[in-house]
């Protein structure tokens, strides 16, 4: 029996082009609701209907008359992502999820259990246009930013269809959020609120490739996030040939503006460093990582790259990733590995969007056909 999440989505084209009342802070729904000629306290209980008891639409929110829900219906869009597909792991139980937004776009999100508690990697555009090589996410372009609720409700729906509480929330699926820099901030806003899931923000990582003006200007926002490198190289020559955003900043330029972020607000930096199989894998590398890594108060993650059928990046070999590790801690690095989590269902950004994409076409194709 399917979830009642997989069921209903309440949203459509419509609603498009209404006010997204799940992007809007408390303030200014109390400031929007009051233009409707409702009390304050109204708003308050909205946005906990909303942000707090996570209910999928007006009609759900109970202690609301039913003109207030018929009138917010009618002049607000209330977003509510539709479940596709799930998948989980049957190695470490991992669930990966496909969400269909109101345009028909889909974007997926992954629920990791941890001992620390539960962690969920959201995306924050439809594609992206980064061009990583070793990516999936990035092999269509960029469709579109997502707005602050839906990636909000990616969180949502989770909570609601697992039944568990999130502890930890990272932005590293789909999209580069620093390209969406205005919807993130509001989301960041959103989610640590004390009057919805109030996860903290030193519990919310944010990820980048390294879009420098923006690590500058995250860095002036007050914000306790923890800010990771998408760096995969330590060299301007290796990361060109990875990352094409390097061909716009150097490494000299990244390093600076990390140092600048641990300088504005304390947190420590992230590098996010994926071996790639005879690429960036070599003790030179690792003597390279670590000179940098070295300047910094930064915690450095090895993660072993998740090939695509796309492309020719292969996964470093198990007693390479080792020695490379190894290397970095005699350097006295602070290194880790990242535990792989969902290799058996479409685990890495990008995969099961794609080939539902892919399984679509085919479709269209077999539809043509017998049209013609």
């Amino acid at each position: 029996m399917k979830s009642p999440l997989f069921d209903g989505c309440n949203v459509g084209e419509e609603n498009m082009e209404k006010k997204d009342i799940k992007s809007l802070t408390l303030a200014e729904l109390q400031e929007e609701l009051s233009g409707l000629g409702e009390k304050p306290f109204r708003a308050k209980q909205c946005y906990e209907w909303m942000h707090k008891k996570l209910v999928r639409g007006f009609d759900e929110m109970t202690n609301l008359s039913k003109d207030f829900r018929e009138k917010c219906g009618n002049t607000y869009q209330y977003t509510a992502l539709r479940i596709v597909d799930r998948q989980q792991s049957k190695l470490d139980g991992t669930n990966k999820f496909l969400f269909e937004l109101a345009d028909g776009n889909m974007v997926e999100s992954v629920w990791m259990r941890y001992k620390h508690g539960n962690s969920v990697c959201i995306s924050s555009q439809v594609g992206c246009r980064m061009g990583c090589g070793f990516c999936a996410s990035t092999l269509d372009g960029l469709e579109r930013n997502l707005t602050a609720s839906e990636m909000l409700d990616q969180i949502y729906a989770i909570t609601l269809e697992t039944g568990e509480r999130v502890s930890n929330v990272v932005v590293m699926g789909t999209g580069e959020p620093l390209d969406n820099y205005d919807h993130l901030l509001r989301f960041i806003r959103l989610l640590s609120d004390e009057n919805g899931l109030h996860i903290s923000q030193r519990n919310i990582t944010v990820s980048t490739c390294g879009i420098v003006p923006k690590m500058y200007e995250l860095a002036e926002e007050g914000l306790q996030i923890t800010l990771a490198l998408s760096l995969h190289a330590a060299t301007d020559e290796k990361r060109r040939q990875l990352m094409p955003i390097a061909n716009r900043y150097s490494i000299e330029e990244l390093m600076a503006a990390c140092s600048n972020y641990f300088h504005k607000t304390g947190r420590r930096i992230t590098f996010e460093y994926s071996l790639v199989g005879g690429i960036n894998d070599s003790d030179e590398d690792a003597e390279a990582l670590s000179r940098l890594a070295g300047t910094l108060c930064c915690h450095t993650n090895l993660i072993p790259v998740n090939p695509i059928k796309e492309r020719k990046f292969v996964q470093s070999e198990a007693l390479r990733i080792v020695s490379f590790k190894n290397k970095l801690e005699k350097n006295k690095i602070n290194v880790t590995i990242r535990r792989e989590m969902g290799r058996d269902i479409d685990g890495a950004c990008g995969q099961l969007r794609r080939r539902h994409m892919n399984a679509h076409k085919e479709t269209d194709g077999v539809k043509d056909v017998f049209h013609n």
